[in-house]
């Protein structure tokens, strides 16, 4: 009996020892994105799972679910767990800073996806667009499309989040230069969410007596919220400017009822964190350059074919 137990028990510590939680040939990585409820970061979601198991890494996959404590605790839960490296796309460039910090601390490779938090020191790499470039780019159609000037709503981004003070930052960084001409009539984040897109752009159109000439979304949701808006009040002819290239949105610009998006290549950006921490953990070697920005495209009916989601649009 005591012979058959040593055995069972010597062989329950082989196979232990055998099974590691994470084979060392197939490192685990947390994959993770501000909420899943946006269409942009299932995208971005789907791009880090497809790359990782082109890597041949396992993906923890973890939706922040808009709430950087919910983000901070799957972090520290990965951690817990021995992941070998972190990807995401940070929901608040300060509030997320202790949660990386701890992640670089402990010697696990973090790569920041479309938004920096540049108060963490020895994150492995960043990859973005360069959205002043993308905000400037939004200005600059406003530019093509209203050469003598234009009335405008601006609708801005998540409070505190890189992306949507960088766009800001862009879209007056053009149209401040002639603010003669280009007058910004209303003002206010929508937090990248479509009802509030919706709910704002309502409220601001009830309260003018002349209707804008022109909507800058600082994302597709609040883009096409405003365009619910719009045909709500049966508004015609309001140029609609989004940011992101969504397919729905793509296939609004095919039909007419949005003017323009931004594109920024999300699926290329996070590929390419990937790749880094991929490269890290195989070969040690660090990326050329830590921070990797993408020149954002402005996109219209005239040129969709260079959108990176054209294929699903229905």
């Amino acid at each position: 009996m005591r012979i058959t137990r040593r055995i069972a028990t010597a062989s329950l510590l082989a196979m232990a020892l055998a099974a590691p939680a994470f084979a060392e040939d197939k490192p685990t990585i947390l994959v993770s994105v501000p909420g899943l409820t946006f269409p942009f970061f299932v995208h971005m979601m789907e791009a880090f799972k497809a790359e990782a198991a082109k890597q041949g890494f396992d993906a923890i996959e973890s939706d922040g679910q808009v709430s950087s404590p919910k983000q901070t605790a799957d972090i520290e839960a990965a951690l817990a767990k021995g992941v070998k490296g972190i990807v995401l796309s940070p929901n608040e460039v300060d509030a997320m800073a202790p949660a990386l910090q701890e992640a670089v601390d402990a010697k696990v490779p973090v790569v920041t996806v479309d938004r920096r938090v540049p108060s963490v020191t020895g994150i492995l790499g960043h990859v973005g667009a360069d959205n002043v470039k993308g905000g400037e780019a939004q200005g600059e159609l406003v530019e093509k499309l209203f050469p003598n000037g234009a009335t405008i709503i601006n609708l801005q981004g998540q409070s505190g989040a890189s992306p949507a003070i960088d766009r800001n930052k862009g879209l007056h960084n053009v149209l401040d230069k002639a603010a003669d001409k280009y007058k910004i009539v209303f003002e206010q984040t929508a937090g990248f969410d479509r009802a509030k897109g919706l709910s704002i752009t309502e409220a601001a159109l009830a309260g003018m007596a002349t209707p804008p000439q022109v909507i800058v979304a600082a994302n597709d949701d609040m883009a096409l919220g405003a365009l619910e808006a719009v045909k709500g009040r049966n508004l015609k002819g309001i140029v609609i400017i989004g940011f992101d290239a969504l397919p729905e949105t793509l296939g609004k610009i095919r039909d007419g009822e949005i003017t323009a998006t931004i594109e920024q290549f999300p699926g290329k950006q996070s590929a390419t964190g990937v790749d880094m921490v991929a490269d890290f953990l195989k070969t040690g070697k660090k990326p050329a350059q830590q921070i990797t920005l993408l020149t954002p495209q402005a996109i219209t009916k005239d040129n969709l074919n260079l959108a990176e989601r054209l294929n699903e649009v229905k």
